[in-house]
């Protein structure tokens, strides 16, 4: 049963709503073909995740893992923590800027001061919230060095992603650390860089680590808490920890930002994973159309629908890590060149009615949700104009064996081409002997969907048709509404449309729009069509800025 109801409400989130909202009639029949009408489908931000199998890691030693920074922090004392938090604490990336160029701060500072947060609250005190899973030995060194430059060339370091420390995703390859997906299979999977890392770095950008994830991106155990992982043990979420879920699969980077441990993070989504955590942990979350930017070097789960995307604190720092890392890869099937213009972060953010002739369809079914209705009457105030719409009777048949399929072609081709030689891992099923051999361990909540995936094929044919049907399925739901009531956009709450998103392959920003009676926070969802995302951003900080609902972590300030 939890299996069923972890896997609904995370993964495959077309299916499934809280029992406590309304439910379509489409979202009502998805859930009856993926669950029994007994299974509990509460609301997983209200359930209580204390009694964990694991919580901290068994693989992280935190002695070696603060031993690569401590030589380095050695001059950081509390006073400069105390004496820098007013200048970084929740702000965003153009005011650290301002603040390095005054002098204020520097890069080196900035970093030091991130790494100090994450040693005093991240693992093996009342306060852990387990999100971190490797550091960047040499990235104070590089902080160094990104200030001698600037200070030589300011001009020539014009964007803004310059010199901030950015967590990825520990899916994503990087050089300094090794990818490990949260599994200990991969635990020596030394790499290069992904393209989006060479993107960000080209920019200045500095890595400070990885951040912990739900194992192979919540596509591994199926019977688990999300935000666990064998490398980096249970992720906790810092508006209620073990009490309110993290989100998944990008769980550690959604808390590291909520906790003010980098500036921003970089996360990964098939159907929900970048949505769930940022609606969770109260950031904003942007899952791009896919194809506009590169999943080279990124340990997948379906060529199809997988994209990476940017995790902050507002909606602007999102912008500017989009523009950092989105360009076309020549190694990506279905990598866009999209010929914008750079800079398109400092557009029209927060002009008067900005969203005046905008039309965005709301669902009747979550006008319930006092959070979400009163979201609605922000954007009205702001000039939109908002339209009550019922969800379509839409299916999305097959969507877990598009998934099954796709993985077991594309996590090979990624051990074969970004992965390190030396692992001769060259199945899935080479994955799953290796975990057999210590499973209380490495596995403690079971494989059983790589199980699945290995008990899965399909015809060319086949495979084919399952993935043109849920991409029509998945456009029509989205589409027929905005033909015909003239949309821009659709409204939701955190992941909820998720998989109809995913398989339409659309792009959908969710942005802090208030906390739950328990204090779980959640998310408004704007949903768009493909490569519409400098309207989302901009309708995004519209609302960001009119509804001001954002408010850090109580404990970790």
């Amino acid at each position: 049963m939890r299996f069923i109801f972890l896997f609904c409400l995370i993964l495959i989130t077309y299916n499934c709503k809280p029992s406590n909202e309304k439910k379509t009639s489409s979202e009502d029949t998805q859930a009856a073909e993926t669950a029994n009408d007994s299974d509990d489908l509460s609301d997983i931000s209200t359930k209580d995740f204390r009694e964990f199998k694991v919580l901290d890691s068994k693989y992280i030693n935190t002695t070696e893992l603060w031993d690569v920074i401590d030589d380095d922090l050695k001059d950081f004392t509390e006073d400069d923590y105390f004496e820098l938090k007013p200048l970084i604490l929740d702000q965003d990336i153009p005011s650290l800027q301002k603040h390095i160029s005054e002098g204020l701060l520097s890069y080196e500072s900035l970093t030091k001061f991130y790494l100090y947060r994450i040693k005093k609250f991240d693992r093996e005190n009342e306060l852990s919230l387990n999100s971190v899973i490797a550091l960047n030995p040499n990235v104070i060194k590089q902080a160094i060095a990104r200030d001698k430059l600037f200070q030589e060339d300011k001009k020539k370091y014009k964007h803004p992603i310059y010199g901030m420390p950015i967590l990825l995703k520990d899916n994503i390859n990087t050089s300094e650390m090794p990818t490990t997906a949260g599994s200990v299979a991969l635990k020596d999977n030394t790499t290069e860089d992904a393209f989006i890392v060479k993107q960000l770095k080209s920019k200045g950008a500095l890595i400070l680590g990885k951040a912990n994830l739900s194992e192979w991106a919540y596509f591994f155990c199926g019977d688990c808490p999300s935000g666990y992982s064998a490398i980096g043990g249970q992720t906790l979420n810092p508006y209620g920890r073990r009490i309110i879920d993290t989100g998944g699969s990008s769980s550690g980077s959604g808390v590291a930002v909520a906790a003010n441990f980098c500036v921003a993070a970089i996360g990964s989504e098939t159907s929900g994973s970048i949505l769930s955590p940022s609606s969770q942990n109260s950031v904003v979350g942007l899952k791009p159309t896919i194809g506009l930017v590169s999943r080279s070097g990124i340990v997948p789960i379906s060529s199809t629908l997988d994209t990476a995307g940017p995790m902050t604190k507002n909606v602007m720092d999102n912008a500017i890590v989009l523009d950092a890392i989105f360009g076309f890869d020549n190694d990506d099937s279905k990598s866009i060149n999209t010929k914008w213009g750079a800079s398109f972060y400092y557009g029209s953010f927060g002009v008067a009615n900005k969203l005046n002739n905008k039309r965005f369809g709301a669902f009747k079914g979550l006008m319930e949700d006092e959070l979400y209705a009163n979201a609605v009457e922000v954007l009205k105030s702001q000039g939109a104009e908002i339209i009550e719409i019922e969800a379509l009777d839409v299916n999305l048949p097959g969507f877990l064996r598009l998934l099954n399929l796709d993985m077991k072609v594309d996590l090979v081709n990624y051990l074969k081409d970004y992965g390190n030689p030396y692992l001769k891992y060259t199945s899935i099923e080479d994955i799953m002997d290796f975990n057999r051999k210590d499973s209380m361990r490495i596995m403690p909540y079971g494989q059983k969907l790589f199980q699945g995936i290995s008990d899965d094929s399909a015809t060319d044919v086949e495979f084919a048709k399952i993935k043109s049907t849920l991409k029509i399925n998945g456009k029509r739901f989205f589409d027929e509404h905005m033909t015909a009531h003239n949309l821009d956009g659709v409204l939701s709450i955190n992941n909820y449309h998720a998989g109809f998103a995913a398989v339409a392959e659309y792009p959908a920003l969710t942005v802090p729009m208030g906390y739950a009676e328990n204090g779980a926070p959640k998310g408004l969802t704007l949903i768009s069509s493909p490569l519409r995302e400098i309207d989302l951003l901009n309708w995004a900080r519209v609302y960001e800025q009119a509804s001001k609902k954002r408010k850090a972590p109580a404990n970790y300030n």
